[in-house]
This record gives structure tokens, sequence and C-alpha cells, in this order.
């Protein structure tokens, strides 16, 4: 596990300035109210929230959310990921804390998050029944858990991609790690989102849902932004 987790970071660490750039991109399109709404679909309103953003990349759910006032911490494994949040951070103007962190054990005190954020993550956790199970605890009652993500590693789309897309950017080692990382983890996890309500309800979660037509509402052109894989969104309470 942890030998592919290397791996894992590795691959990220090597996409991290071009993955910053899109993510800059993102917030300043259209997509940026798109995915404030998915969100505001889930998050309690009318209160300043603890939010815990796993997997954050370069902090685009951590930017979106610290602009409406909450307060945001963003861990990632990938610490070149994390110095390019905080970059992208001061040209934006705004303050989550960032910290280089595994999202399988995060390091923070029980019942610390009203809730938890995640984009494109869980497909990359080795162990993601371990995951669910630890984000639990961190969850304060009644908090809630928003995941988005697809079934990357069994849902194979072959939508034709602009030549702008991201996706048209990686390196031939680039495209060959990724298919290495995605054969190993095809093999440690099962067809989603049902395993997630497998593993959500397992760990003590309560009204696990889950959303398929998130994708069709974020993704309504095919442009440089654009997930040929279509995304859900699972959601959870403690």
């Amino acid at each position: 596990m942890e030998a592919l987790k290397r791996e894992i970071e590795a691959y990220w660490a090597g996409r991290e300035a071009k993955f910053e750039a899109l993510r800059l991109d993102e917030l300043n399109s259209d997509k940026r109210e798109r995915w404030l709404c998915e969100l505001h679909r889930y998050l309690p309103t009318g209160k300043r929230l603890d939010i815990l953003d796993i997997g954050t990349g370069t902090g685009f759910f951590s930017f979106l959310l610290a602009a409406e006032g909450h307060s945001v911490t963003g861990i990632d494994l990938t610490e070149e990921m994390i110095r390019g949040a905080e970059h992208s951070a001061s040209l934006l103007g705004l303050h989550p804390t960032f910290l280089v962190m595994d999202a399988e054990n995060p390091a923070f005190e029980p019942e610390s998050f009203d809730a938890i954020v995640t984009r494109n993550l869980t497909s990359f956790l080795p162990n993601l029944p371990e995951a669910y199970r630890k984000w639990y605890t961190l969850l304060r009652q009644g908090g809630i858990l928003v995941n988005f993500d697809g079934d990357y590693h069994h849902d194979k789309s072959e939508a034709p991609l602009p030549e702008n897309h991201a996706h048209k950017d990686l390196t031939a080692a680039q495209n060959e790690a990724y298919a290495h990382i995605e054969s190993a983890l095809r093999k440690l996890q099962q067809p989603r989102p049902g395993w997630d309500m497998a593993l959500l309800a397992d760990a003590g979660y309560r009204e696990c849902r889950v959303d398929r037509e998130c994708w069709r509402r974020i993704y309504r052109e095919i442009d440089r932004f654009y997930n040929p894989t279509p995304i859900f969104c699972v959601t959870a309470r403690k």
C-alpha cells in the first residue's frame, strides 16, 4: 500500500504546475458557480463552518468555500500540490490553511469539522474503507461528508476531447505511470458508487445518498475542463 501511495504522490507531483494553472482558470470560468451550486445543495447555510477539504490538490474547493466565509483546511499527500495551493492563495487573497497530510489518516482531533468535502480523491485511495472510517471520527455529530468522484477504474468513456483539454498535456511517461496506478487500484476498489454506500453504512454513517446527475449539471459542454467519466456525488451524515 505504501509503495502505491508513493507512486500516486510522484504522479501528481509531476502534474502540479499545469494542474494549478488549470484550476485557477476553472475558478474564473462558469464552472465556479456550478460547483458552488452543487456544494450549496448539501452544506448547512447561515453559519460559518469548519470544513476539511481532503485531497485539495491546488485548493479549488478550499478557495470556493473560504470565499464564502468558512474556515477551511485543505490537505493533500503531495507536497508540490500544497505549495501550488499556497501560491494560488497568495494570488487570490484567500487564506485557507493548507497541510501536507495523508488523506486516509488525517491527523486531527476527533469531531473537529462540520463538513468534509472531496473531489476526485477517493478513486486514488488504496484503502478507502479505512479512510471512510477515519473521516467519520473527524466529523461532529450531524456533520456531513460530500464526496464528488467517478468510477474511473471501471467506467471508461470514449468521448472525444478538445485539443486544449488537460488530458492532452500528459506525457508518455505520465500516461504510463497512470496506467500502472490505475491497474493496481482496480484490484483494490469495487465498482462505485455502490461500494461507497456499503462502506459508509459499515462505518456508521447515516442518510447515505448518491446523486448521479451532478455530472450533467456541471459538465454541460465538452471544453477544456470537461470530465469524460460521469461523476457522482456521495453524501452521508454522522
